[in-house]
């Protein structure tokens, strides 16, 4: 049993508030000043280089300093700090110049990324403890193992397959109860990128940082799911659920070189962060499509599930909102077997239009927070780990599987919704997830019922 300092002084309360995935700086911190951007970390900036024996003329043009924070890939990613003794742009303001010189390419701020059931957000309708989702309401032991959704994608039968044995699922995320009955033998060594250190342990407090509980909600669900895999805790949110697009970057690198073979990452944007998409590209073969490769991945290959986001309509999130092959994003649907209201779902298309390519349970899913304790949630976050879950049992059954064959497997094998969506005013194409299906590799025919309104 992990014992951890931070989550003996975890305090509790009656009550969660909504939960948002986030990602802070990674590695060094430069000092900050005054920026005008505030979804991302002042004063720094990220570009490729294709020569870097430009870097220092590129930081001197552009006040920067020419020391880099870290870089990452070739050709080379750099992270960067602004010089305010230097320049008195802004990063945006140096990024929008980087657009046109020719030796730059990818340049943009470190943008901070949030999970997709935070409350305030313009692009995502949240989903609240305090509308009547609270632990109190149905949240038990008992109600953890006995509720819908495991019925519904037909997940006993599936166990009598396979449970996930000998694969390690990453969970990116605000960290988790270490010490929960629910993880009890499941856990691998994770990290924390927050305070780089060896204890991913969950910090915070009920009714003071919105954040706490949703990595180990997510966490809960995989174990549910996938009952003899393994879950790697990484930390990439601190108390305030504010991270950034480097530390996410460095910790899918981490996961993929420890052992992880799929990675749960429950956050977004609804502009598309130019590094996120490279580094989730690179995951199937250590190389985007445009050539860039990512050395530090070394052989290790890795699924990535994403949460489709929490905007009841068909505006991207991303990373979720790429269709990448190693990925796959993740609408949520609900027990009637229709789309949750608050998921967002692609519109009808054909390629890259159809990203959003399964939905799973993500309405009123039970599982664990922390202090030992259980409680219901609705997301898109919920219904990520259920996708990952059933990745698992799919990999440990066929351990030869490539990510973008799971990928594939889970999409080819669910139930097919593929209708007019009238709520919405759109057509959809998607799959529902069936966990047996999907280790079976057959067909699940379709609902053609999925786009009538719920009861």
């Amino acid at each position: 049993m992990y014992l951890s300092g931070k989550q003996l002084a975890m305090s509790f309360a009656a009550a969660l508030l909504a939960a948002i995935a986030v990602f802070n700086a990674f590695g060094q911190k430069n000092a900050q000043g005054p920026g005008t951007c505030t979804d991302c970390v002042p004063n720094e900036v990220i570009f490729q280089l294709a020569v870097p024996a430009d870097l220092p003329a590129v930081s001197t043009q552009y006040g920067l300093n020419p020391t880099p924070l870290g870089q990452v890939g070739t050709p080379a990613t750099y992270r960067m700090a602004v010089d305010l003794t230097k320049t008195s742009q802004t990063a945006e303001q140096i990024v929008a110049a980087m657009a046109s010189d020719a030796r730059i390419a990818k340049p943009e701020v470190n943008r901070k990324l949030s999970a997709v059931e935070r409350q305030g957000l313009a692009w995502s309708l949240g989903r609240s403890w305090a509308i009547g989702r609270s632990w109190a309401i149905g949240s038990s032991s008992k109600s953890f193992s006995k509720q819908w959704f495991p019925e519904k994608i037909r997940l006993p039968q599936a166990h009598q397959i396979s449970k996930g044995a000998g694969v390690t699922v990453a969970v990116l995320d605000t960290g988790i109860d270490l010490n929960h009955p629910a993880f009890a033998g499941r856990l691998v060594p994770g990290f924390d990128f927050v305070d780089n250190d060896s204890d991913p342990s969950e910090v915070g407090s009920y009714y003071t940082n919105p954040v706490y509980g949703h990595g180990t909600h997510v966490a809960g669900i995989i174990a549910l799911t996938a009952p003899e895999a393994k879950i790697m805790p990484i930390r990439v949110l601190d108390q305030d659920g504010v991270g950034d697009l480097w530390r996410v970057t460095a910790a899918i690198i981490w996961a993929a070189q420890n052992g992880a073979e799929i990675a749960n990452i429950s956050f977004g944007y609804p502009n598309n962060p130019n590094l996120l998409e490279d580094i989730i590209d690179a995951c199937d073969d250590g190389m985007t499509i445009d050539g860039k490769t990512f050395g530090e991945l070394g052989e290790n290959r890795i699924m990535v599930v994403s949460a489709a986001g929490n905007g009841g309509n068909s505006s991207p999130v991303y990373p979720s909102g790429n269709r990448i092959d190693p990925q796959i994003g993740v609408g949520s649907s609900n027990k009637f077997d229709k789309l949750s209201t608050f998921s967002t779902m692609s519109t009808d298309g054909s390629g890259n239009d159809r990203f959003i390519r399964l939905v799973a349970p993500g309405e009123g899913i039970v599982s664990a927070i922390p202090g030992g304790r259980y409680a219901t949630w609705s997301g898109t976050s919920m219904a990520a780990p259920v996708a990952a879950g059933v990745a698992a049992l799919v990999k440990s059954h066929e351990p030869l599987l490539t990510p973008p064959q799971m990928v594939n497997r889970l999409d080819d094998t669910g139930v097919t919704w593929a209708c007019f969506l009238n709520s919405r005013g759109y057509s959809i194409d998607t799959s529902r997830l069936d966990a047996l299906c999907a280790l079976n590799n057959t067909a699940c025919g379709s609902n053609p019922s999925a786009c009538q309104t719920s009861p």
